[in-house]
C-alpha cells in the first residue's frame, strides 16, 4: 500500500531524511519510531505531499506523491502532530468544513459526520464549540476530520502525543477497529509499550536512516545476543546459584533476592535442565520462565541516542 525507494530531503547542510526504502502493505499498522529530530514527521510530509523529496520518490496506493499528488490526496488521512482548530465554530461544522473541502456532496455529508462522530466516540459532543474541547476530545476530532472523506491509508504524526493515559487507550482501541475496518495505518509514537500492543509492524529511524524494519517478532529474533532465563526459589538462593553456575549449558547467573537470572546461549532451546538441576539439589522453585526482548529493549539495542 506505502512504497518508499531512495527517500532523501535535505535542507541546506542537514540531511533529514537519507535514502529511505520501506514497503507497508495493506492491512497493516506500521509503528514508526525514532528520537526527536530523527526525520519522522518529514517523511510523513513528504508521503503527505507537504514536502517534495530532493532524491527518491514513494508511491501510495499505486499513485506518485510527486506526479499524481490529487490522487495521493484522495487516498490518503493525514493527522499532524499539531493542528489548528477554528474559533467560534462547532464540532459538526467543523467537519462539514473538511468535508467539503474533499468536494463530499451536502446531502452526503449530515450521514457521514454521524458516521464519524460515532466512530471516534464524539457523538455526545456534536453541538459543542471547539475551542472548548479537551485535549484528548481535540485529538479525537482532528482523526474524525481525517476519516471523513474514507481513506484507505492513514498517515498520524504522534497523534497520541499530550493525552492522558485513559484518551491514550481509547485511542489505542480506535486505532484497533480502523485496522479491522481494512485501513492501512502509518503511526509515529514515543511510546514504544503501547506502539508494540497494537502494530504488527514498525519501522526504527535514527538521523534520518532507517536502522531496521519489519515484523516485531523477526527484528526480536534477529536482534536477540543473548536467552535470559528468570527464577524464583523460595528459599537458600545462594544454593541455587552455585548449582547452575558450573552447568554446562548456563552462561552466567545473576542473583537478586530469590531471583537468579540465568543466561543460556542462543541455540539451547530447552532449558527445563535449570528446573531439574535445582530439584536434585534440594532447591524449593517457585517458578522459571524466559524473559521476552520488548519494542524498548529493541529500540535502545538498535540506536545510539544520536539527534541530527
Amino acid at each position: 500500500m506505502i512504497e518508499i525507494k531512495g527517500l532523501t530531503k535535505e535542507f541546506k547542510n542537514l540531511t533529514a531524511v537519507k535514502n529511505l526504502t520501506l514497503t507497508i502493505n495493506k492491512g497493516d499498522i506500521f509503528g514508526f519510531i525514532g528520537p526527536n529530530g530523527a526525520g519522522k514527521t518529514t517523511t510523513i510530509k513528504m508521503l503527505a505531499t507537504l514536502l517534495k523529496p530532493t532524491e527518491g520518490y514513494a508511491e501510495i496506493a499505486g499513485y506518485n506523491v510527486l506526479t499524481q499528488v490529487d490522487e495521493v490526496k484522495r487516498v490518503i488521512g493525514y493527522m499532524p502532530d499539531f493542528f489548528g482548530v477554528y474559533d467560534d465554530m462547532k464540532v459538526w461544522e467543523y467537519l462539514d468544513f473538511f468535508a467539503a473541502a474533499y468536494k463530499i456532496e451536502k446531502a452526503r455529508r449530515k450521514r457521514i459526520i454521524t458516521d464519524v462522530l460515532e466512530l471516534t466516540d464524539l457523538g455526545g459532543k456534536r453541538d459543542d464549540y471547539v475551542e472548548a474541547l479537551s485535549r484528548g476530545m481535540k485529538q479525537r476530532l482532528c482523526l474524525a476530520k481525517t476519516l471523513v472523506h474514507d481513506p484507505q491509508v492513514l498517515l498520524l504524526d504522534e497523534p497520541a502525543s499530550g493525552l492522558d493515559p485513559r484518551a491514550r487507550i481509547e485511542l489505542r482501541e480506535l486505532l484497533k477497529e480502523l485496522r479491522r475496518m481494512g485501513k492501512t495505518i502509518l503511526i509515529s509514537s514515543h511510546i514504544l509499550t503501547e506502539l508494540s500492543d497494537f502494530c504488527n509492524t514498525i519501522g526504527i529511524i535514527e538521523q534520518g536512516e532507517l536502522k531496521a524494519a519489519g515484523e516485531i517478532e523477526e527484528i526480536k529474533n534477529h536482534m536477540m545476543l543473548k536467552r535470559i532465563i528468570e527464577v524464583e526459589v523460595k528459599s537458600d538462593p545462594e544454593k541455587a546459584h552455585d548449582a547452575l553456575i558450573d552447568h554446562a549449558n548456563v552462561k552466567s547467573v545473576r542473583l537478586d533476592g530469590n531471583w537468579l537470572e540465568v543466561e543460556i546461549p542462543l541455540e539451547c532451546e530447552d532449558y527445563s535442565f535449570i528446573f531439574e538441576t535445582l530439584v536434585a539439589k534440594g532447591c524449593k522453585v517457585v517458578g522459571v520462565k524466559e524473559l521476552e526482548m520488548n519494542l524498548e529493549d529493541i529500540f535502545m539495542q538498535i540506536t545510539k541516542g544520536q539527534v541530527q
